[in-house]
């Protein structure tokens, strides 16, 4: 589900396609990131204030609207998703846990579909622009097999979510309470990690596929971060610092920087190389 196709030294747009905004080419030409990530600043801005402060601003409002919208259609797709993996499932116990975990990824869900409707957003047009890429990013990497779900949910959704949180600094306060909120881990990690290893434990050979499969998605996971920016103007004017302060350009190539480590250290604890 990209825009261009994802190489470790930047990115290389797909013939015919164009980015629709300056915002957006920018983010792009930064997917190039610099080794040295920083600590996030103290809240400034926007970021320091409330919702009803903030929202005054229309390209603010349109920005975070885009943003809760393709949130709510990502935690649908994965209560969707979990349900679907569950049934690859090899034993009952298994299948529980991930019906537990859906449940919670569904309740992320009706919070954030709340959240636009106490707004006065139509939850179905806000999550509509994201709901085709998002379909075609789970198509495009739908797992063959039980492991590489596992794979792909601790991997895929902790590369969003690290996107997310990135981006939720830059928000006013109530909003970023929300969006932390659902980005709560609902145990998948772990439940991942445990069963990934002990796999390659009792198969070492199953380590190099899954390795392969990982990095795939690591690349996909990628462009649908930079899909769900550079797509829609407010939100990508936003994280370029068009309405957020501070956010400029060098931030958003050291974010993706941080993303990537992070990344790698996942891989670590699933026995796996990066």
């Amino acid at each position: 589900m990209c825009v261009g196709r994802i190489h470790w030294n930047g990115v290389m747009p797909l013939a015919g396609q164009a980015l629709p905004s300056p915002a957006g080419r920018a983010i792009l030409r930064f997917m190039e990131t610099p080794d040295n990530a920083t600590e996030t600043p103290e809240p400034t801005g926007i970021a320091a204030q409330d919702w009803a402060t903030a929202s005054v601003e229309p390209q603010y409002r349109a920005a975070v609207v885009d943003l809760l919208g393709a949130l709510a259609y990502g935690e649908l797709a994965a209560f969707e998703r979990l349900a679907e993996d569950a049934k690859l499932a090899p034993t009952l116990a298994d299948k529980a846990e991930l019906a537990k975990m859906a449940s919670a990824e569904f309740h992320h869900f009706e919070r954030l579909t709340d959240r636009l409707t106490a707004i006065e957003v139509e939850p179905t047009s806000a999550m509509e622009p994201f709901a085709k890429a998002l379909d075609d990013f789970h198509r495009q990497t739908a797992p063959s097999d039980w492991l590489e779900g596992l794979v792909k949910a601790y991997v895929g959704d902790s590369i969003a979510s690290d996107f997310y949180r990135e981006v939720a600094v830059r928000l006013d306060s109530d909003t970023r309470s929300l969006v932390l909120a659902v980005l709560d881990d609902t145990g998948h990690g772990n439940f991942a990690v445990e069963k990934v290893r002990a796999a390659i434990e009792a198969d070492p050979r199953v380590g190099g596929r899954l390795a392969l499969w990982a990095r795939r998605l690591m690349g996909e996971a990628l462009s649908q971060a930079q899909r769900v920016v550079a797509d829609r103007d407010a939100l990508s004017t936003m994280l370029v610092g068009g309405v957020a302060d501070g956010f400029d350009l060098a931030e958003v190539g050291r974010m993706f920087s941080r993303i990537t480590e992070a990344h790698t250290k996942r891989m670590a604890a699933l026995g796996l190389a990066a």
